[in-house]
């Protein structure tokens, strides 16, 4: 995967990015997002495919961007399909920060320090060229406007922006329920985007408890593999949502 595009985590996240305040709206669901975008970008690289609810490694062979091919190894050593719940539901350890400091590195945001309350340290981030930013939105102002079916790239943003609830930040108000509505409509529109949507939508209505069975397996003990399947991913340090990354960190 060459570097000249910018990745579904990077547009999310810059999505995210209040141009004035340097601070990021829903940051603790938006950390289920970035997991979630991840995942689509794998399979918009034909690295994964949906399986179900479940996520499956085809193509194991490395994209080149360090951060996706991490998540792509740690899905290869499940060794079978794992539950996008569980998957989206133990987000990485630091995951947003690695994205942050990776559009710095790039020259799409630049790091302000500051403080919280006068002593705790914080770091904001300010969009240096809003007209990425700005780029990025017209492309779902356009899907949303015209109704005509977006890409599967734009759809699978505009999916995961109404799952992490990006929606009252790019359109709010009053004025801005009829284009929130229409955002939440393009999901149907890309089936790995609308699996990952649901999945972040779901941990966040504490559903990734709660495996679901089929008819034809309803009754009947796990099997290895299905316990298998249904855990968290293993060597996946798990981070609770309002840890002090979420507090300290673009909030």
């Amino acid at each position: 995967m060459g570097r000249s595009r910018r990745t579904l985590p990077e547009e999310l996240l810059l999505l995210a990015l209040d141009p004035t305040t340097g601070t990021t709206a829903q940051p603790q669901s938006l950390d289920l997002g970035l997991a979630g975008a991840q995942l689509v970008e794998l399979a918009l690289a034909g690295r994964i495919a949906p399986d179900g609810d479940r996520i499956a490694v085809v193509v194991p062979r490395p994209t080149g961007d360090p951060t996706l091919d991490c998540a792509l190894e740690l899905l290869r050593r499940r060794g079978a399909p794992v539950r996008a719940v569980h998957w989206i539901g133990g987000p990485r350890l630091g995951l947003r920060q690695t994205y942050l400091s990776h559009l710095e590195r790039c020259g799409m945001v630049h790091a302000v320090a500051g403080q919280m309350c006068g002593v705790l340290p914080t770091t904001r981030y300010q969009a240096t060229d809003n007209d990425i930013s700005r780029e990025i939105r017209a492309r779902l102002d356009s899907a949303i406007r015209t109704g005509v079916p977006p890409d599967p790239r734009t759809a699978a943003l505009a999916a995961l922006a109404h799952a992490v609830g990006l929606g009252k930040h790019l359109y709010p108000g009053n004025e801005g329920r009829s284009s929130r509505s229409r955002l939440r409509d393009l999901i149907r529109h890309d089936p790995m985007g609308g699996l990952v949507a649901h999945a972040v939508m779901d941990v966040q209505n504490g559903a990734a408890a709660q495996p679901r069975r089929g008819p034809a397996t309803a009754g009947r003990p796990a099997t290895p593999t299905a316990r298998a399947a249904t855990e968290p991913a293993r060597g996946v340090p798990m981070q609770p949502h309002r840890g002090v990354m979420a507090r300290a960190v673009a909030h």
